[in-house]
């Protein structure tokens, strides 16, 4: 049979990213407390496409995921984008996996245990060089500074969400990178909560004010301060509750070598 992708295209322009979006696959992951964690994707795979062929194969995408055995990893990603530029003929390969991530977390006070839920993303990318981007979203509660200064009683506090990117030498667990947001804001949240837990969230917030620009600053400060890490970019939203509008704060920073 004629292979239609392969015909030359004559309109002379090369296309910078072309493959498959949005593909729902069931992987395996790196458990720092339990070895490997079941979960499901949602995988983007692109590669570029010179202006001499018409179209790519995008059933090679898929066929390369089945013969990595679902087993997505930090690890792996080079060498899955390293397949991908093989088998499609491209100069350039990139993927993103993105997928919820669970972690048992036990109640502050009464060790009740519940799952929360992460999303996380790799992203890589692979031309001259190699390119790996590990993104967390961490949900989190803060209390605002000012609201407790002006107030006789009480401060007004909210949910709120940090997103963390970072570049890296050596392999990191997305647990630590979780654990080091949750330490920046005013308290965790969690997914079970018993009344002395309630107490306690509730008044570690309020001892511990923050603003998101605290967060995405003390943040900063520990990742400046980590060898391991070469690159961040760190956001953090508050889901304001008594306003109708969120307040946001972003830093990114490469760090110089040396």
């Amino acid at each position: 049979m004629e292979d239609i992708q392969n015909l030359r295209d004559l309109r002379n322009i090369d296309i910078d990213q072309v493959g498959v979006k949005g593909i729902r696959y069931p992987i395996t992951v790196r458990d720092k407390d339990m070895g490997e964690q079941q979960t499901v994707a949602e995988i983007n795979m692109y590669v570029n496409l010179p202006r001499h062929y018409k179209g790519t194969h995008m059933s090679r995408f898929v066929e390369i995921l089945n013969e990595h055995n679902r087993r997505i990893s930090i690890r792996n990603f080079t060498s899955i984008l390293e397949e991908m530029k093989k088998r499609l003929n491209a100069q350039s390969a990139h993927m993103e996996v993105t997928f919820p991530y669970f972690i048992n977390k036990a109640a502050p006070v009464t060790g009740t245990q519940g799952l929360m839920e992460y999303k996380c993303s790799f992203k890589g990318s692979l031309n001259d060089g190699s390119d790996l981007v590990v993104m967390i979203h961490v949900p989190i509660s803060t209390l605002c500074p000012c609201s407790k200064e002006i107030s006789k009683s009480g401060a007004h506090n909210q949910r709120g969400e940090v997103r963390l990117q970072v570049r890296f030498k050596k392999f990191i667990w997305m647990e630590d990178l979780i654990k080091l947001v949750e330490e920046c804001a005013s308290c965790d949240v969690y997914s079970v909560l018993k009344r002395e837990d309630e107490k306690y969230v509730t008044e570690k917030a309020y001892d511990n004010p923050m603003f998101v620009e605290d967060i995405v600053r003390e943040i900063a400060l520990r990742l400046e301060n980590d060898s391991n890490i070469t690159w961040f970019a760190v956001e953090a939203e508050n889901f304001e509750s008594i306003h109708n509008h969120n307040a946001y704060a972003y830093i990114e920073r490469k760090k110089s070598e040396g």
